[in-house]
This record gives C-alpha cells, sequence and structure tokens, in this order.
C-alpha cells in the first residue's frame, strides 16, 4: 500500500486517537509528510500541528570550537514557527521540563525585532550567574525540545488555528527507559485536554512507549471515556509494499518485542514502571487463550496467591507512577517481578530472538 494511501484511511479513520508502532526506516516521518499532504485545505493550508525530525532538525548545536566553546548554545533555525516565540516564556517551557527533573539551567536568546528566539544556552544548576555555559546530552535534548513543543502547543495563533489534528512522530528518539514513560505520561495529558476537539495520530518506534500508552487508554482507570475512541495498528512491509494491520488481529503481533525489552532491564535495571509492560504481556497471553483476566495466566505459571500479586501489578502500573517514581524497584518488588517473568519464560518456552548474556 502506498503512503499516500495509509494517510488517507487514517484521515478517515472515524478514531479520534490512533497509535501506530514500526520498526525504524517503516515511513513513519515519511507518512506524517504523507498526512501533511492529505488534510490540507484547498489554499494549501494546514489543518493540524505536527511534531517529528523536520521539528528536532529546526533546532542545531553551535559548538563554538573556535572560541574554545566560551559561547556554546543550541540554535534556532528560521521557519514559520517563529512568529510564536514571543508568545511564551521561559518559565512556560520549565513547566512543562519539571517532570524530567533537569539537572541544567537554560535561557532563550532573542533578536531585537521582531522579538525571535535565536539560541538557547544551558548552563548547570551550580552557575547561577550563568558564565559558563554547557552542551547537554542528546536525550536531555529532545527532552528539552518536547517541552518546547507542549509550550508552544498552547500559544494562541497555531495549535488553535490549525485544529484538526496533532500529529507526534516518535517523541522518545534518545530517551532512555524512565524519560520514555514520563513522555508518555505528558502526551497522555495532551489527548485528554484535546481529544474531544482534534484527532491524535501518535507513531513510534519503542515497543514500551506504544504498549504503555495503548494500555492506559484502553484499560486504565479512565480507558470508558477512551477505549472506543482509540485505534492500534501496526505499520509495516510484506514483500515490499507497505501494511498497516489491528494488532487485534493477533494479539501476539508484538509480545516478543516486550519480553525483549523486560530481558534486558531484568539483566540491567529494573524500574518500577516494567510492571506495566508485564502486565500488557500478561494480558495478551490471557486474550490469547480466551480468558478475560490475567490472573488465569500467573496461576497457570505456578503463582500461590494470585490475587495479591494481580493487586500489586495493577497497583504499580497506574499512570501516576511514571510520573512521580524514579527510583529503581525495591528489593520486593525486584524479586516478585523476576519470579513472573522467570515462570512465564519458562512455562510458554518462548524464544527470544536475542539472548541476554547473564
Amino acid at each position: 500500500m502506498e503512503l499516500a494511501k495509509i494517510a488517507t484511511q487514517l484521515k478517515d479513520a472515524s478514531e479520534k486517537i490512533i497509535l501506530i508502532y514500526a520498526f525504524n526506516a517503516t515511513g513513519k516521518t515519511r507518512l506524517s509528510v504523507a498526512y501533511k499532504d492529505a488534510t490540507k485545505d484547498t489554499s494549501g493550508k494546514h489543518a493540524g500541528v505536527y511534531y517529528n525530525a523536520f521539528s528536532e532538525d529546526i533546532f542545531v548545536w553551535d559548538n563554538d570550537t573556535e572560541n574554545n566553546e566560551a559561547n556554546m548554545r543550541l540554535v534556532v533555525n528560521p521557519t514559520s514557527l517563529n512568529r510564536l516565540h514571543s508568545s511564551f516564556t521561559e518559565e512556560d517551557v520549565y513547566l512543562e521540563l519539571m517532570r524530567f527533573k533537569p539537572k541544567y539551567d537554560f535561557a532563550f536568546e532573542f533578536s531585537n525585532s521582531p522579538p525571535e528566539i535565536t539560541s538557547i544556552s544551558f548552563y548547570t544548576l551550580e552557575d547561577t550567574k550563568r558564565e559558563t555555559p554547557i552542551k547537554i546530552s542528546r536525550g536531555e535534548e529532545r527532552i528539552f525540545i518536547w517541552c518546547l513543543f507542549l509550550a508552544m502547543f498552547e500559544v494562541e495563533g497555531w495549535a488553535d488555528q490549525q485544529s484538526s489534528h496533532f500529529f507526534i512522530d516518535d517523541p522518545v528518539s534518545s530517551l532512555d527507559d524512565h524519560n520514555i514513560f514520563v513522555t508518555a505520561s505528558t502526551l497522555y495529558d495532551l489527548i485528554e485536554t484535546h481529544y474531544k476537539n482534534r484527532k491524535f495520530i501518535i507513531t513510534t518506534h519503542h515497543i514500551g512507549f506504544f504498549s504503555i500508552l495503548a494500555d492506559w487508554l484502553t484499560k486504565g482507570e479512565k480507558s470508558e471515556a477512551y477505549k472506543k475512541v482509540t485505534k492500534l495498528f501496526i505499520l509495516g512491509q510484506k514483500s515490499g509494499d507497505l501494511t498497516l494491520e489491528s494488532p487485534k488481529n493477533d494479539v501476539f503481533l508484538y509480545h516478543l518485542h516486550l519480553l525483549q525489552t523486560l530481558e534486558k532491564a531484568q539483566t540491567e535495571q529494573l524500574y518500577t514502571f516494567h510492571f506495566a509492560l508485564l502486565r500488557q504481556i500478561l494480558e495478551n497471553i490471557a486474550s490469547f487463550l480466551g480468558v478475560g483476566q490475567f490472573g488465569y495466566v500467573l496461576n497457570q505459571i505456578g503463582i500461590e496467591d494470585t490475587e495479591q500479586v494481580t493487586r500489586i501489578i495493577n497497583a504499580l502500573s497506574h499512570q501516576k507512577v511514571y510520573q512521580y517514581q524514579t527510583e529503581v524497584m525495591n528489593f520486593d518488588n525486584t524479586e516478585l517481578f523476576k519470579d513472573v517473568f522467570n515462570k512465564l519464560k519458562s512455562k510458554y518456552n518462548f524464544k527470544l530472538h536475542t539472548e541476554v548474556a547473564a
């Protein structure tokens, strides 16, 4: 199927929230462009707003190597969005950034007239006089740009005018697991605020990000409001052609990705939010077996107190876990996770494509 046809299919879909999982290099960013073309009005005006690789490319590092990095900064290239720069402040961006607990300070640098952000400098928190600029990591940069766009989404004259949809393409590139799930929380809040008035199309290569959002929207505490207006897709390739398929037709379409993610985390570092991915696997298996609750699976793999373990997994899969808990799993939760996960693998004899060395 051509990208243009897939874009039209998404445009015509009645659901307000569409989540799409795809491997890298499948065509997610090109799909956002095709969707933009498919939804333009007769005058060529954009109907919605976009966050994608083009958004991130607006920002380019100037390392100032000629002056021994004395004026290192993130340069903001001119775009049609520059007209919005005077409508939000550093504080607006910082309010979005707070969830990620940044370890740096920043300052906008403006042109004189009209007031447009020309660059952004970053400083350590200890550098209260902002004397020595620093370079932040790739992941920190991605988080900062995402938060800047979150602030821009609320500015009058852009998202309120191009109000048909948000197209969010992979906002989690270069992020570690914790920040991926904090980003999911910020996007969930954006959906909660705007989904009644516009469509959301969200694409990602990260199976955890996809799975957590899908879980919150279709099975979470507010799922009654979302599940009937949410559609899940897998963007893939078969025999050289692009395909757009619903994972509901094959509940195991992405379970191995989740298992590989948790296998790696188990050998490196487990965080509380990994229970949400574990729950997703348990629910997929329960669905595949034709039963309604994952407690049945816990019983099948040999967990003794299935009711208690089910309560713990449900409690640790709550959305607020990702927003407020940054610590690693405590000892008891780690032991519980490993017990369930390893019994799961043993019972169903999963063969992971990439075994992690002990």
